[in-house]
């Protein structure tokens, strides 16, 4: 076997293991810290299929800020037990139900589908990698620039304005 091969196997075991593990804790924090573990797998995956952007924007959007308000909405709630609505049988019957007719669509688009590009790459041109996205997204002659200029001057408007609104008006007496 090769190495590429057994790194993919251990990335899945871990992948699996640690969904299912964020789905059958009992407890809502080490559920969000098995999902932690399960994003930093997917993004070896990511790794493995030579997308190095894609992985480090999967770590820092997915495991930074969205488990990040995930633990901010669990510390917030009340998650006392004896709060704890407990569900009919008919619910929890429909919902697993609704999770293997789910399963099993996704399992025939899964089987049905063709692969988009061929095994072997004849260009030789890696479309995966950070200088060459760098190189599509900031060359002149595409007009990439430009609108990459007006998202960070957007983004820039939007973080003055989402301050300006949130800053507390003083009040006078």
């Amino acid at each position: 076997m090769s190495t590429v091969l057994i790194i993919f196997c251990i990335l899945a075991a871990v992948t699996l293991a640690s969904a299912f593990m964020t789905i059958f804790s009992r407890n809502p924090i080490h559920s969000a810290i098995y999902l932690v573990i399960c994003f930093f797998s997917i993004a070896g995956h990511y790794l493995l299929f030579n997308a190095q952007f894609l992985a480090l924007v999967h770590i820092i959007v997915y495991s930074g800020a969205i488990m990040i308000l995930i633990l901010f909405t669990l510390m917030l709630m009340n998650l006392n037990k004896e709060d704890e609505v407990h569900k009919p049988r008919i619910t929890r019957l429909g919902a697993v139900v609704s999770f293997f007719l789910i399963i099993s669509i996704l399992i025939a688009i899964f089987v049905q589908t063709k692969p988009i590009v061929g095994p072997y790459d004849t260009t030789g041109e890696d479309y995966q990698s950070i200088k060459v996205l760098g190189q599509v997204l900031l060359d002149h002659e595409n007009g990439f620039m430009i609108a990459f200029e007006f998202a960070s001057v957007l983004l820039l408007v939007a973080m003055i304005g989402a301050v300006l609104l949130s800053k507390k008006e003083k009040s006078s007496k």
